[in-house]
């Protein structure tokens, strides 16, 4: 990840202000530079100006070292430069410091007014020496001469520096404004990472829950019937021999039937026809799974032998195959209903029989069924299960059958309720919406 802003400056190997040390050592070396040049220089103006030439050359080694400090303080070191200028020294420094000038931060007001004042001190620089060789040497170039060299030599002295600073400072600010670009990128991608794998998760726990729901559905209730008709062919195998041939054929049947139920959703599973659409991604295959699962149990609504309300009585006779009393209402007139609410609705009569089995065996049970102008309205309960224990099925319980039945019915908008009764039964209603 990159570093910029405060962690760039809080990442600083250099020493004092310097970010790196190689910046330390150029500055040290264009100081030196400038101190042997403004010392040299001083040591011709003390000639010039009748001072102690020791005294130039101080002054000038003084104003010469300000360059080193050229990166905090940029400013001031083209304030020392404009200051020297009449005594014809600290051109380098000119130079460095208005190109640190111009590439700095600092507001381009400043920045003009300090070029300004630097371009107007080299100008009458330069006009005096030119115009002071040209009456020592004897030349006679003409009086257009002076000024026009003047000029050129003082924008040639600004110029370039100030526009090279400028360039420099603004790409400088683009590459920083690039790095932050990259940084926040960065950072949102993480976090969409972060969030992604949330989702995923989450997605991992619905696939699960559905697979389960589904197998439970499938199978639950097959199976739960099985163990009824054991249970009632190992009371009745000596007594009645008929009986009990009759018992083990419906335990046949019955187990047939879960079977082929089981196989087909499994056969789905392995044939890949809901992972196909994921194949692409090996790392989810439980979301292929879950697909799957979904697309199994669509397959055995949108096939004729898949579970509807049609196929209600034939469910209801089955419980009643076992012993079980259960009285069928019909209000309304029959019709036909999306195949995801017909399948939910024949679950959730299915599941509440099952619990009937595993809770009350033996009790009457009511079962009604409404079809409203726009909803569906489902309805199973049980009268308080006789005081004979019946529990030699001992049929065991998960508690995701109501669970399930809530999660179906909530998943296509409608309304679950469960709960014991007042009479000591216990009472399972369902509305799903009809669109």
């Amino acid at each position: 990840m990159t570093t910029t802003g405060e962690d760039h400056a809080a990442a600083r190997p250099g020493p004092w202000w310097w970010d790196r040390w190689r910046s330390a050592v150029l500055d040290a070396s264009l100081a030196l530079a400038s101190v042997v040049e403004c010392g040299a220089e001083g040591y011709r103006f003390a000639g010039d100006a009748g001072i102690p030439s020791a005294a130039g050359i101080v002054f000038g080694v003084l104003a010469g070292s300000v360059l080193l400090v050229r990166r905090k303080w940029p400013i001031a070191v083209v304030l020392v430069s404009i200051a020297i200028t009449p005594a014809q020294m600290g051109y380098l420094m000119a130079i460095v410091g208005l190109y640190t000038l111009a590439a700095s931060e600092l507001p381009r007001r400043i920045i003009g007014s300090l070029a300004g004042m630097s371009l107007v001190g080299q100008l009458i620089v330069m006009f005096v020496r030119i115009r002071q060789g040209t009456t020592r040497g004897g030349w006679e170039l003409g009086d257009w001469f002076v000024p026009f060299a003047a000029i050129t030599i003082a924008i040639g002295l600004t110029a370039p520096p100030l526009l090279l600073g400028l360039y420099v400072g603004a790409r400088r600010r683009l590459m920083e404004s690039l790095r932050e670009r990259a940084d926040s990128l960065e950072r949102e991608l993480q976090l969409l990472a972060e969030r992604a794998e949330e989702r995923a998760e989450w997605a991992r726990g619905e696939e699960r829950t559905r697979i389960a729901r589904e197998m439970h559905d499938v199978v639950a209730h097959r199976v739960s019937l099985m163990v009824v008709h054991a249970a009632a062919l190992q009371a009745v195998a000596r007594k009645d021999p008929e009986k009990a041939v009759k018992n083990a054929a419906l335990v046949g049947d019955m187990g047939r039937q879960a079977l082929t139920e089981l196989r087909e959703m499994l056969g789905v599973l392995r044939s890949g026809e809901g992972v196909r659409s994921v194949r692409s991604s090996d790392s989810v295959p439980l979301a292929a799974v879950g697909f799957a699962a979904a697309a199994a149990a669509s397959r055995a609504v949108d096939e004729s032998d898949g579970p509807c309300l049609s196929e209600l009585e034939e469910l209801i006779g089955q419980s009643a195959a076992t012993g079980m009393v259960v009285d069928l209402t019909i209000d309304g007139d029959a019709r036909d209903y999306g195949a995801d609410i017909e399948q939910t609705a024949y679950r959730v009569v299915q599941e509440a029989l099952t619990n009937v089995h595993k809770h009350a065996a033996g009790a009457k049970t009511h079962v009604r069924l409404a079809h409203r102008v726009s909803e569906i309205a489902m309805q199973v309960e049980n009268e308080p299960p006789p005081e004979v224990s019946t529990a030699s099925a001992r049929l065991p319980s998960g508690g995701n059958g109501l669970v399930g039945m809530k999660e179906r019915v909530v998943a296509l908008g409608g309304v679950f309720v469960s709960g014991p009764t007042d009479a000591g039964g216990f009472r399972v209603s369902a509305v799903i919406p009809a669109a």
